[in-house]
């Protein structure tokens, strides 16, 4: 393959994509207050950005306990459903196919985000250390505060946020979703339970392999009894080590956790890749690995450029390529890279702001 093969089309889940190229989840903080509420500013938003074969939602939270900084998208409420639903009607309009990406933050959080100002959960009560999130000012000023000290899950809490994805997934069913994507990158829950650092129980929850990815599949075995697998996804970042994320052999940790969504018949794995300068890159023999272990769709995201994206594309390392800081500031992404258009840079400072600017004002070529 090569770059031009970018604009084939592919089969995922029996839908046809118009190409191979991924909006990837992408926090933005758009959010209708009260109520975490998507609104018609984030329709427009990913309308926009129909371009790509497949659209990624930003990470979505499935309880208020999920979350963990202001203005990111809920899908526990109905008001919050039928904001989606008006969002997946627009992007189907546009023949695209968009899953929602199932998010719940864990530790990274702070009480004042959690119901009646509780602590945030956690597998073992471990602070992350060096990790901030975000509030916003009633002037709308971005506040920037740190994770706060969690307290470790118990029993009945675990089963209940098993069963909050279960009922986050038939909710997407109801918000015309062509699928879910299980949040389990980034040094949130999911990963604070795979590693060794932040995961330090002692019962089936931890310790060895099978029980640091218990939760995980229970929760994909239980979103599986409503949306089938093949219409599932998995998004894992597996040398990735912000928010403090420590394992003592990622490797061998990813690898097995990879052949868990192998056996379970999970639709694709989502590679999330460093991004900032001189992050480390995966090598040719880990690539190779992965598309060993697990015979699904394979997306890479995180730092690709044409040059890295044939590169993977060529040596069939992964079927579909996702391109986050570049659909930021180009919602034409695709017809730009197709027609060899320059590519409008960011603005940082407005990615998380509460209104259009650095959201949906950005222009398309030739404006």
């Amino acid at each position: 393959m090569s770059l031009p093969d970018l604009f084939t089309n592919y089969t995922l889940a029996e839908k046809t994509l118009k190409n191979r190229i991924v909006l990837p989840p992408m926090t933005r903080s758009r959010t209708d207050q009260p109520g975490d509420i998507p609104g018609t500013l984030m329709k427009e938003y990913y309308r926009q950005r129909s371009g790509a074969g497949l659209l990624i939602t930003e990470a979505t939270q499935i309880s208020q306990q999920g979350k963990g900084y202001a203005a990111t998208p809920g899908i526990y409420t109905q008001e919050q459903i039928q904001g989606w639903r008006n969002i997946t009607d627009a992007v189907h309009e546009e023949n695209s196919v968009i899953y929602v990406q199932l998010w719940h933050v864990g530790r990274v959080s702070a009480a004042r985000f959690q119901p009646d100002l509780q602590a945030p959960v956690a597998p073992s009560a471990v602070v992350a250390k060096d990790t901030w999130v975000y509030d916003r000012t009633a002037s709308g000023v971005v506040e920037k505060i740190p994770a706060e000290q969690p307290r470790a899950l118990t029993e009945s809490d675990i089963k209940q946020i098993i069963l909050d994805y279960r009922q986050a997934a038939l909710n997407a069913v109801e918000a015309g979703f062509d699928g879910v994507e299980i949040h389990a990158a980034n040094g949130y829950l999911l990963d604070q339970f795979f590693r060794t650092g932040s995961n330090q129980r002692n019962d089936q929850w931890g310790g060895n392999l099978t029980n640091r990815s218990r939760l995980l599949r229970d929760i994909l075995l239980a979103v599986s009894e409503v949306i089938p697998p093949g219409k599932i996804g998995v998004r894992i970042s597996p040398f990735n080590d912000l928010k403090d994320m420590q394992d003592d052999d990622p490797l061998m940790t990813f690898s097995y956790i990879i052949s868990v969504l192998q056996e379970l018949g999970i639709g694709y794995l989502h590679l999330a890749e460093a991004d900032w300068d001189n992050a480390p890159e995966y090598s040719d023999n880990f690539r190779a690995l992965v598309r060993q272990l697990y015979k699904g769709t394979i997306i890479c995201a995180g730092g690709y450029d044409g040059k890295k994206t044939e590169h993977v594309l060529m040596n069939h390392y992964a079927d579909l390529i996702g391109f986050g800081r570049a659909f930021i500031a180009n919602p034409d992404l695709p017809e730009r890279m197709k027609q060899g258009y320059p590519i409008n840079t960011f603005d940082a400072e407005t990615l998380f702001s509460s209104d259009k600017t650095g959201y949906t004002d950005y222009p398309v070529y030739p404006e």
